[in-house]
This record gives C-alpha cells, structure tokens and sequence, in this order.
C-alpha cells in the first residue's frame, strides 16, 4: 500500500520564505520571466488559471473565465493551493507565477459571493512576505485563446492586485520595464537584499 502523505497548507515558518509570488498584469512579462528564472535552474510553478483553461478547452469543460467565472476562481484557487504543497522550498527558492490571492482579488469583483474557504487559503497557505508585481505594458501584451480580455481591463486587474496583496500582509515589490534577464537579476538582487534566503542564491 502506497501511503499518502499530501498534507495541504503544511508549510509554515523559515520554508515560506523562500516561496516567492510573481503577479500583475496579464500581458506583462510574468511567463517570459518564469521561464528565465527556470533557466537558471530555479524551481517555477506556472499560472493557474491559463492551464485550467487548455484543460478545460481540452474536454468541452465549462469552467472558463467566459462561461462560469465563479468557478473557473474556485479552481484557480485549488490549483494554488496544489501546487503550494508540492514545492520544495527546503532545496532552494521556488518562484509562482500568482497565488490563490490573484482569483480571491478577482472573484470579489463578480456578482458571487466569495466563499470563505478561499480566504482561509490565503491565511493556510502562505508565500515569501514580497510580492513581485508586473506592471502594464502595452507595448508586450497580447491576446491569445486563453486570455481573451483587452489592456484596459488588464490594467484594471493591476489595481486590484496592488490593492489586494497588501491587504493580505504581503509587501509588493514592482518590477521595472527592463529585458527579462535584467528582470531576473532585479530578483535575485532584491532577495539578497531583502536577506530572505541569503544561503540559497
């Protein structure tokens, strides 16, 4: 018998530390600079809710931002608290392109009530104390079968963002428009900085 040893909202403490958020704007950068950092051989978890949308694409499934947004959130939810659990931030720094806060942020704009659980995982499943942001930028964004709203509404989804994370206790950090590499290196230097993991970099 295989034993079970998925034990959600189980990290706490020093670990947390080294979980750092990636958020903002849609369109501004976030999945090139994830795939930066996983180049220089960092741990990334990719956006929630874009793979929920392929897999929902993939089965005729109806939970899309544009058929059931309440609960394509409530997905996007349970797949940041997935992938919570599965990092590894004893072996190094782990970097989420957005965390369960993204759909709570986004959820508290619908006309659905949001439902506590999602709160209570924002409070059980915690994340590095900074936050980096991604600021709109026009210039890089793009439309595709996934994200299929325009700028404006993308900049509208930065506010919230810059207004919700501070709410929850986190500190955030926005990211300046340089290359990508000069992003990553932003990064590192500001958690060296910061002293959040001065052993693992």
């Amino acid at each position: 018998m295989i034993e079970d040893d998925y034990r959600p909202g189980s990290k706490s403490g020093p670990d947390t530390d080294r979980m750092i958020v990636i958020s903002g704007c849609s369109g501004g950068g976030k999945s090139t600079l994830m795939a930066e950092l996983a180049q220089r051989g960092y741990a990334t978890f990719a956006e929630p809710g874009r793979q929920i949308v392929r897999e929902q694409q993939l089965i005729g499934g109806t939970f899309v931002p544009w058929d059931d947004m309440a609960g394509f959130l409530e997905q996007c939810v349970i797949r940041a608290i997935h992938f919570h659990t599965l990092a590894q931030p004893n072996a190094g720094p782990v970097f989420f392109d957005r965390s369960m806060i993204d759909a709570v942020a986004a959820f508290e704009t619908t006309k659905s009530p949001v439902p506590s659980c999602c709160y209570r995982a924002i409070d059980r499943c915690r994340y590095a104390p900074i936050v980096f942001l991604a600021p709109p930028w026009e210039e890089l964004f793009l439309s595709d079968r996934e994200r299929q709203h325009d700028f404006e509404a993308a900049a509208g989804e930065y506010e919230r963002l810059a207004e919700a994370y501070p709410r929850h206790g986190y500190l955030p950090v926005i990211l300046p428009k340089i290359s990508v590499t000069e992003r990553a290196d932003f990064i590192e230097q500001e958690l060296k900085r910061r002293r959040l993991w001065p052993a693992a970099i």
